[in-house]
């Protein structure tokens, strides 16, 4: 198993570099990390992470680290983080991080509340297209015990990592459109309703139609409140959508899509048609 801290000295604090390490064991040798002393648990994370093409995304993440007396997690040589991988742990495609350490707030003697933000940057290459989907969480703790991070003697560094924590969905942002007319139409008279799903290329960086996926055409009674779904349309092979009805009141139309677990549920902005 390879397990990997990040961490590394800047000013005095902690902040994140690449540091490969050996599988850990419970007594280090000049090569080997020692287990750290600590256990995580009560992770929470969004249940969804909607990521466009260019915008910078953070995820909000807590959890409780547990530690025993002999880790000082006050230390300005002690790390911690949360992070998310894809695929199975041991092997995963890859890793999301964020761009600083976890903050943690003694609870107890021993026991902190450490939060943080898994940080992406699409427009960086942080995600590709196929990754789309669910995706594991995992916490680390790194304690150098005054050894330089550069050049460490393994023995007397701590770490410690876990995955299967949790799960979120990393999603590609959609984008939903409607057009109803014509405007105004004569009472009983047909109305067509077009529109488009669109939804992020993580590996160009546009928006692409979203094919062959079902999306409800609702209708709202000028006055009232309530969204009624008229029918399902379903996309083409570049995401558009039209279909026809008749125009019996005043009121509003949309389109409204149920999301998948790549892409999230998403409504259009309404469009207001006068009967006459």
């Amino acid at each position: 198993m390879r397990i990997r801290a990040t961490v590394a000295a800047v000013s005095g604090a902690l902040a994140l570099s690449a540091l490969a390490v050996p599988a850990a064991h419970a007594t280090g040798d000049s090569g080997t990390p020692y287990t750290l002393n600590v256990s995580f648990s009560n992770v929470t994370i969004a249940k969804a992470i909607k990521v466009g093409t260019t915008n910078e995304v953070s995820a909000t993440y807590s959890y409780t680290l547990t530690h025993g007396s002999d880790v000082n997690i006050a230390a300005k040589d002690f790390s911690t983080d949360a992070f998310l991988y894809k695929g199975s742990y041991d092997t995963s495609t890859t890793e999301l991080y964020g761009d600083d350490d976890a903050t943690c707030t003694p609870v107890t003697t021993t026991t902190a509340t450490c939060k943080g933000t898994v940080d992406i940057y699409p427009a960086d290459g942080d995600l590709e297209s196929a990754w789309a989907g669910s995706w594991g969480v995992a916490a680390e703790a790194v304690a150098f015990n005054g050894q330089d991070p550069n050049n460490p003697d393994l023995s007397k560094v701590g770490y410690k990592d876990k995955s299967g924590l949790g799960s979120t969905l990393v999603q590609r942002y959609s984008k939903l459109t409607t057009n109803a007319g014509p405007e105004p139409v004569g009472k009983g008279k047909t109305l067509t309703v077009t529109g488009k799903l669109t939804r992020a290329n993580w590996d160009d960086h546009l928006y692409h139609g979203y094919t062959s996926q079902p999306v409800k055409l609702q209708f709202k009674k000028a006055g009232t409140t309530t969204w009624t779904t008229l029918k399902t349309v379903t996309t083409d092979s570049s995401g558009n959508l039209k279909t026809t009805t008749t125009a019996n009141y005043d009121g509003y139309w949309r389109y409204s899509f149920a999301g998948t677990s790549t892409t999230p549920a998403v409504s259009a902005t309404s469009d207001y048609v006068d009967v006459q």
